[in-house]
């Protein structure tokens, strides 16, 4: 009878259990989606709250605080020292943990907060540095790797053809190597020239204008080669699309967009070239979007990847660093490249700037 009466019992409190859990999975749950239709607030909203329930505290404790001195008062007006003694320690010992968890206790707790944080943020920043600095490492050995076989290939073929000149000065053939010996040395210094345009720290000259003018300035540039090339260029630019930028810049990262666009339809021999620039903004009005569009022979998925990484080219004579100063220019701005590509029907490039890309001149590093 006793072991019936236990498990009916035991029952009973795992029942309720499971209703008290269900109850607080319930009021979790309703918390959830009120606080997620509420809109994030602010860092000044949040410190109002955090004074305004500091402030409440405070005032809850003087009112208990007031409350205790005037029944302490009037007892020991009407019944004396001692039964005003009894009460002010008994209610005095509440007094004093609703002190302690009113007014000190937040305090406390928000210091061993940031104490905590501060012990685990110092724990784990060396780690956080490690793996950055061998992510660096490993991207400078990659960089100077490239480099070194961007310009020792040339000087190799270049020091070949002086070496065949000195054996037999009186050849025919001279000439012809020298040529090519100088072609050689030229692309050592293209190669050169673009790492230090690369390297070299510049400063944005920020300015209003407008992406329309800048298209059209860099077209400027390759009118003759587009007519000789029968280049169709469409352009669609919207309002111009007026924002805040360095128009240099962003001229040179036109022309280099442009220019391997061309490139890519010549060498391919493409039927009907064209070009499209098509330009505009996005719904809130924030950012500004240029996309440069060809239909040439397409980027394959393997190379598509790699195309802004340093000294990455399929050119025979290009340098590998267009697209990487091109990026690094749109990322100054604060702005994104991306690249889109099917082999056999063309490539596109897409642009996004902000309006505003800095009230002042910024840093390209």
């Amino acid at each position: 009878m006793r072991d019936d009466w236990e498990d009916r019992n035991e029952s009973r409190g795992r029942r309720h259990d499971r209703q008290r859990e269900a109850r607080e999975a319930r009021r979790e749950a309703r918390r959830e989606r009120r606080d997620a239709g509420r809109p994030a607030a602010s860092p000044e909203q949040v410190a109002y709250h955090q004074a305004r329930r500091r402030a409440n505290l405070k005032f809850s404790f003087a009112a208990h605080f007031v409350a205790y001195a005037s029944v302490c008062f009037f007892l020991l007006m009407v019944a004396g020292f001692k039964a005003a003694f009894v009460v002010a320690l008994a209610w005095g010992i509440g007094l004093v943990m609703h002190y302690f968890f009113a007014i000190v206790a937040p305090d406390l707790r928000r210091r061993l907060i940031d104490d905590e944080v501060s012990r685990e943020v110092e724990t784990s920043r060396p780690r956080e540095r490690r793996t950055l600095e061998d992510k660096h490492a490993r991207s400078l050995e990659q960089l100077s790797a490239s480099i070194a076989h961007e310009i020792r290939n040339p000087i190799t073929a270049a020091k070949s053809l002086v070496q065949q000149m000195g054996e037999d000065p009186s050849s025919h053939e001279n000439v012809a190597y020298a040529n090519v010996a100088l072609e050689e040395l030229d692309r050592v210094e293209r190669s050169i020239s673009h790492l230090l345009k690369y390297a070299r720290e510049e400063e944005l000259q920020v300015s209003e204008l407008r992406i329309a003018e800048v298209v059209e300035s860099a077209l400027e540039t390759f009118r003759e080669r587009i007519a000789k090339l029968g280049v169709v260029v469409t352009r669609e630019l919207g309002g111009g699309g007026a924002m805040r930028g360095d128009p240099e810049k962003l001229r040179r990262v036109l022309i280099n967009l442009i220019g391997n666009a061309l490139d890519a339809l010549e060498e391919s021999r493409t039927p009907q070239p064209s070009l499209r620039l098509t330009a505009g903004e996005d719904l809130a009005g924030r950012e500004v979007w240029l996309r440069v569009r060809d239909n040439g022979p397409g980027i394959e998925p393997e190379k598509l990847a790699r195309i802004f990484s340093p000294f990455y080219t399929s050119k025979a004579s290009g340098t590998g660093l267009g697209l990487a100063i091109s990026k690094k220019l749109i990322d100054a701005h604060g702005g994104s490249i991306e690249a889109s590509s099917t082999p056999g029907q063309g490539s596109e490039f897409l642009l996004t700037l902000p309006k505003q890309a800095g009230a002042g001149s910024a840093r390209v590093s």
